[in-house]
């Protein structure tokens, strides 16, 4: 907000929040990871940078595995050998530069300022951190930041990060050259290859982020903009054309009706998603049929009326990647809109920070398909598009999302999930256009989510009433409840009054919505 009030556009603030929440949410927020950032410009242009994270160049797609082909417990998940290349600072980097309007030193002497002098922790934050208290305690270099004395924090501590700073000035001081061909390189590497990772210089040197078109469809009249492949946008739109075809509102909101509907068009969706899709530099997505509105139609054609269809006539494979992961929306007074999703995957990454650098890097290969049949650490099952390669980037479900209603912004959203990325932003879209709640009522109701294998419609804890419960185990979906859901983090624009809302999920007590 301070960024907004100096002057700054969107894509400053962004950039600032970035930073300053690789600072805040160590667990999520990150320089040791990467993601997408989606922009919407004033003057009508879209832009998709992605900076998700790459396989290092000694990556096979075997790596994972002993020698009867089984896979190592805890190898693609905990330590270096899970590490991807990091893309979260060239990222955040080239979209200033492209189209900010700041320095780099204006909008990181925030996050340096939280870094080197603190900042107080509320209750949301002790409850994170004290989540990585036992990954904490085996390494020293972790423990000597984000333990006190040896025990967690409280609420009321400050939590000063000295070498995070440094880490950050010589980044607002050197710009990428520091993180990719410099002293923060070195470290990393030294660590890696002294802990049994691969990391290496030219894994650094080579990284690459791109900037493509956003992928988007019309649901209803409304444009949606979201992240391309390896993104969730296509998931999120065959969701929505799929359930186009049908009378939502008139079928009531959490009917037997509705929710059979939605939860039909969520598992083609899934079963699409796992079978085709892949880092589009080395899989060809099938795109433009994904995208028919005829393709949405067919699938239709195959919804049974008064069964679920069963998940294994479908397919046999499916994936899920980490769920922590943190998702923010900016829109400034001129009009640009910008939403962020970035990641290290599971809390709190690999577990490991290199040396002095003072950041958590991420464990981004368990997104990658590990061995075919096999479920990750999260219990997706994926596809052969995406094996290991080197260089590659791993398949997400981050799906940052701008819907667009006569050429002005309307929704900016996203939220972190892992595979239930998608269904939220689904679930966010349609109780504003179907149901008709503000965005307040739109990002806390309760939610459901479905992709077919494991077989299991989770909702949250009464999220559905009784009779529609037992009516959907008729029908063959077996619903049970889960806790953990990310936090969609939005804002809407009045149509009528340019009035802005911003909505906090009340899910995560460490966020907020703020707006002068």
């Amino acid at each position: 907000m301070q960024i907004l009030q100096n002057g700054g556009n969107a894509v400053d603030a962004a950039v600032a929040v970035g930073y300053a929440l690789a600072v805040t949410n160590p667990c999520c927020g990150n320089i040791g990871g990467g993601g997408f950032m989606l922009i919407h410009l004033a003057n009508g242009k879209d832009t998709f940078i992605n900076f998700r994270e790459k396989a290092p160049l000694a990556a096979t797609q075997n790596m994972y595995l002993d020698k009867q082909g089984k896979v190592i417990s805890g190898l693609s998940t905990k330590g270096y050998l899970a590490v991807g290349v990091p893309g979260t600072v060239m990222g955040l980097d080239k979209a200033l530069a492209e189209y900010g309007t700041m320095t780099r030193v204006q909008v990181m002497a925030p996050a340096i300022k939280l870094a080197s002098g603190g900042f107080g922790l509320q209750q949301g934050d002790v409850d994170i951190l004290n989540t990585g208290t036992k990954k904490f305690k085996t390494q020293p270099n972790v423990a000597s930041i984000f333990l006190k004395n040896g025990k967690s924090y409280q609420v009321g501590d400050r939590l000063v990060q000295k070498n995070l700073a440094q880490t950050l000035q010589l980044i607002s001081s050197l710009g990428t050259n520091a993180f990719y061909k410099g002293a923060i390189t070195q470290k990393i590497v030294k660590a890696s290859q002294e802990n049994g990772g691969i990391l290496t210089s030219a894994d650094f040197a080579n990284y690459t982020i791109t900037r493509t078109q956003p992928i988007g469809c019309n649901y209803r009249g409304y444009e949606v903009i979201s992240a391309p492949p390896p993104g969730g946008s296509i998931t999120l739109c065959q969701m929505l054309n799929i359930l186009e075809g049908y009378p939502l509102k008139q079928l009531g909101l959490r009917s037997k009706a509705s929710l059979h509907l939605t939860l039909s068009a969520m598992l083609y969706a899934y079963r699409d998603r796992n079978t085709y899709l892949g880092d589009p530099d080395f899989v060809k997505n099938p795109v433009e049929r994904l995208l028919s509105k005829d393709y949405a139609a067919q699938i239709r054609q195959k919804i049974p009326k008064l069964c679920a269809t069963p998940s294994k006539d479908l397919y046999s494979i499916t994936s899920h990647e980490g769920t922590n992961t943190t998702h923010y929306s900016v829109l400034d007074r001129y009009g640009n809109a910008v939403a962020v999703t970035y990641t290290i995957n599971s809390y709190f990454g690999a577990g490991v920070i290199a040396g002095n650098s003072g950041f958590f890097l991420n464990n981004e290969m368990d997104d990658f398909t590990v061995s075919l049949g096999v479920p990750n650490n999260f219990g997706l099952v994926q596809g052969s598009a995406n094996i290991i390669q080197p260089g590659k980037r791993p398949l997400s479900s981050m799906t940052p999302t701008i819907v667009i209603k006569n050429g002005k912004v309307l929704i900016v959203t996203g939220r972190p999930g892992g595979s239930t990325i998608p269904t939220t932003v689904l679930q966010v879209l349609i109780n504003i256009i179907d149901y008709d709640m503000n965005i307040n009522e739109a990002v806390n109701a309760p939610r459901i989510h479905y992709q077919g294998l494991p077989n299991l419609v989770i909702t949250e804890p009464y999220a559905l009433k009784s009779p529609v419960v037992q009516e959907l185990w008729e029908m063959g979906y077996r619903v049970t409840p889960f806790l953990t859901w990310g936090a969609a983090e939005s804002i809407f624009v009045d149509p009528k009054t340019e009035a802005l809302y911003g909505a906090n999920d009340s899910r995560k007590s460490a966020g907020k919505a703020a707006a002068y």
